[in-house]
């Protein structure tokens, strides 16, 4: 975007091309003012013996015909008379050819700022795309410019050969991501039930007990962590089948999931569920009010406050969440969505919740606003595009 008083480059183009436009016709009306000049002077001579050439001498009018007063005898020379033809001819050609040039300097600012818009008509093609793709939209887009050959055909190109390289490789990563935690499960599987089954029985000697307990955790630590990648990974590469749901469904099921985690952590829960159409995932729109409510139990004061709510917002719906605890400041708001980061106060996570929720609401086309509040903890809010806004169900 341009910068406030300042012009886009379709109008510094137009300005250029209209300012050099007008110079050169000022100069060409210039030269062709001078050089008529020049050739009206050279020709002096000429033009006055033409114009004072001798004429057949007019019948002179008695006293008694001409009425006393009604003419008055003009003296002049034949040199006044070729400078006052010499003004007369050369004003009215700067006259006229100052009110063309006007006439075609106008044109020519049209005819610039049209071509400039046909010229740059791609190129903002190019930085509508990138705009859309830095906002978390999918890699898959591409801009296909039509046209000339171009500089800015080929920078198009470029920009599409980009985009190929960058998805093959975000493509490989997730794929090696999914397909790496999916064959980690099943050995952390053997494992635990090799651990839990000698527990059970009472096989395991009193002082191997403590040993055991701590790798039982650790195993389930390494489960929930592969899970949360499985997830991450599916909400970066699903291919989402889109269906009518409500987002207040998706934050009633996150608090009943969670109601016992809050009392045990002494959190209040307060739910505000409105009517939140949209077409999306279930599974997903689930999982983003999970992992939104999860964090803000788990990275909050004891007797803290927690409240999710959703509801419809011009031509979206959104789903928001805010807590109080520690105090955060904008500074710390990117690190928060990033993977494996938490903020200062460390929970049992890994850091992946936000990432998961960032990635769930790009696939679905929405976007989140994190906000730090005054008095310490987080508003997060997902903003979707709203669905088919029919009846409301009734509660």
């Amino acid at each position: 975007m341009s910068r406030p008083g300042r012009l886009p480059l379709r109008g510094r183009l137009t300005l250029v091309t209209t300012a050099v436009f007008a110079v050169l016709g000022c100069g060409v009306l210039v030269l062709n003012w001078l050089s008529s000049r020049q050739l009206i002077e050279a020709n002096r001579d000429l033009i006055t013996q033409a114009a004072w050439a001798p004429e057949p001498p007019l019948p002179v009018p008695s006293p008694v015909d001409v009425p006393p007063g009604s003419t008055e005898a003009v003296l002049t020379t034949p040199s006044r008379a070729f400078d006052h033809f010499q003004n007369a001819i050369l004003g009215d050609l700067l006259t006229r050819s100052a009110l063309l040039l006007t006439v075609f300097t106008a044109l020519a600012a049209l005819l610039a700022w049209w071509a400039s818009h046909r010229s740059l008509r791609r190129l903002h093609q190019v930085t509508g795309a990138a705009r859309r793709i830095s906002t978390g939209s999918s890699l898959d887009e591409r801009l296909a410019l039509d046209g000339p050959h171009d500089e800015i055909r080929e920078l198009g190109d470029t920009f599409d050969a980009m985009l190929d390289r960058l998805e093959r490789s975000f493509t490989a990563q997730r794929s090696f991501t999914a397909h790496a935690s999916h064959e980690l499960r099943t050995p952390l599987t053997v494992l635990r039930t090799a651990l839990e089954i000698p527990l059970a029985r009472g096989r395991v000697p009193d002082d191997l007990r403590p040993a055991v307990l701590r790798a039982l955790d650790a195993n389930g630590r390494i489960e929930r962590l592969i899970a949360a990648l499985l997830t991450l990974a599916r909400a970066e590469t699903a291919a989402l089948a889109l269906r009518p749901t409500d987002l207040a469904d998706a934050a009633r099921a996150a608090t009943d999931d969670l109601a016992e985690e809050a009392r045990t952590a002494g959190i209040g829960v307060t739910l505000d569920a409105a009517y939140a159409p949209v077409d999306g995932d279930p599974a997903l729109l689930r999982q983003v009010a999970l992992n939104l409510l999860a964090n803000a139990v788990r990275h909050n004061y004891p007797d803290g406050t927690t409240v999710i709510a959703t509801g419809t917002a011009g031509d979206s719906v959104f789903l928001e969440v805010s807590n109080t605890g520690p105090v955060l400041s904008a500074e710390d708001l990117p690190a928060l969505f990033a993977p494996f980061r938490q903020g200062r106060e460390r929970g049992s996570g890994f850091g992946l919740g936000l990432a998961v929720v960032r990635a769930i609401t790009a696939t679905h086309h929405g976007e989140v606003e994190a906000t730090p509040r005054p008095g310490g903890g987080l508003t997060v809010r997902v903003l979707l595009p709203a669905g088919d806004r029919g009846a409301a169900p009734k509660s």
